[in-house]
């Protein structure tokens, strides 16, 4: 069973009170996308902010799409039984730029938030007949996207007089793995497809094939066409087996990255220096860091709990963060890096950041929440390993232990 890792207390000799995070106050989407609208007007007003005033559709660009990916990084750690908060933090920030564009859109007498949102409700609502209309015996999904095909191209033509291609609507700009498998998808809709998973296979084979010929020929050109055919294979083959092909290689590239920063975490505690190690000692630790993905225990989703922020400074920065680093994964924890001068571990309920600072609160205290008895003993063995000396205490299932910049932690189940 994961760590929440929720802080119960944070105390001093003094023994300071019980810090808990507090219940958000209930409201409406509604209320709240319109004091966000406010907000953003107010910003844009004269006496409002610099840079918001300055900003502009070309400017703002660059913000949208990094929101974006944003997104869908914190929906992979989901995905991998991480928090919920960080998801709903990234989908206000996209949010935001949405609210951002249209009140551009607003001052120039273009159209206004209100606009947007009407114009989505009822394109959603003219499309699912079947839902919101008189439309009936509409069985499976595949029989809704081929409606939906249909009355897209209605909408179409009775806009530009032009039906258009069933292909259209697939951004130019999107990745391309993500866009090959929208296109053969959408192909899909007026029956333009593999009749099994079996053929698409086997067109994946014969590309495959045909690649090797390629390579054998040493031309640039046809490398380059058979390789693309194969990748375009391979999206197609994701979406017979409903794995969107972007996705799977986002995943992984992150197990890539964690496994290689383990090896050079492995090979620095050696002392080895850069470069110096050989490839089968490399590939020792990347099957080490292999089994001990595997080793740890299936994630659960944690509830969607308001953040508490625990602010802590450090006098050693840098020997904070390594040791935080190598405890992170057994407790669950997401780490990111905002700046030089900060660490900050997330899991969804606990938001802790440590910040450079000419000293250290030597001897605060505070309890971390275990799940289990079992979680405790696999901290124990991550704290001896990470800092040798920093278990101050083990007894009865529950764990005392030491950082270094002197911060004291009781990691322990809580009972209620």
């Amino acid at each position: 069973m994961r760590p929440t890792a929720r802080v119960l207390e944070g105390r001093t000799s003094r023994d300071c009170p019980r810090q808990e995070a507090t219940v958000s106050e209930v409201s409406t989407p509604g209320t709240e996308l319109e004091r966000l609208v406010a907000i953003m007007k107010r910003l844009r007003a004269k006496d409002g902010c610099p840079w918001d005033r300055e900003q502009d559709l070309g400017s703002l660009r660059p913000y949208l799409v990094e929101e974006a990916f944003e997104v869908l990084d914190e929906m992979d750690r989901v995905a991998s039984g991480g928090p919920w908060s960080p998801l709903c933090e990234e989908l206000g920030d996209l949010l935001f730029q949405i609210v951002f564009h249209a009140q551009l859109a607003a001052e120039l007498g273009e159209f206004t938030m209100a606009d947007v949102s009407k114009a989505i409700s009822d394109k959603l609502t003219r499309r699912h007949p079947h839902v919101f209309g008189d439309l009936r015996g509409v069985d499976g999904s595949e029989q809704v996207l081929a409606n939906w095909a249909k009355l897209k191209a209605d909408e179409r033509k009775s806009k530009t007089g032009n039906a258009g291609s069933v292909l259209d609507g697939v951004p130019t700009a999107a990745p391309a793995l993500l866009r090959a498998e929208r296109l053969t998808e959408k192909a899909s809709r007026i029956g333009f497809d593999w009749p099994d998973l079996a053929g698409v296979r086997g067109k994946l084979a014969e590309e495959l094939v045909e690649l090797d010929e390629a390579i054998a020929s040493g031309e640039r050109d046809a490398i380059a066409h058979e390789l693309g055919d194969v990748l375009f294979s391979l999206a197609n083959l994701a979406r017979f087996v409903k794995t969107p092909a972007e996705d799977a290689l986002r995943m992984a590239i992150l197990r890539f990255t964690s496994r290689f920063q383990h090896i050079e975490s492995a090979l620095n505690s050696e002392g080895v220096p850069f470069g110096g190690a050989t490839l089968e000692h490399m590939e020792r630790h990347w099957q080490a860091a292999k089994a001990k993905e595997k080793s740890l225990p299936p994630p659960m989703s944690l509830p969607r709990a308001p953040v508490s922020t625990l602010r802590l400074g450090v006098a050693d920065l840098d020997a904070q963060r390594a040791f935080w680093d190598s405890l992170a994964p057994t407790l669950g924890w997401i780490t990111s890096r905002p700046g030089p001068d900060e660490a900050r571990y997330e899991d969804g309920s606990l938001r802790l950041i440590f910040q450079r600072a000419s000293t250290s609160a030597v001897g605060t205290r505070f309890t971390l929440e275990a799940p289990s008895a079992r979680a405790v003993e696999r901290l124990r063995q991550e704290v001896e390993q990470a800092l040798p000396g920093g278990v101050l205490i083990l007894s009865a299932g529950n764990l005392t232990f030491q950082d270094p910049a002197g911060l004291v932690w009781e990691y322990t189940p809580f009972s209620g």
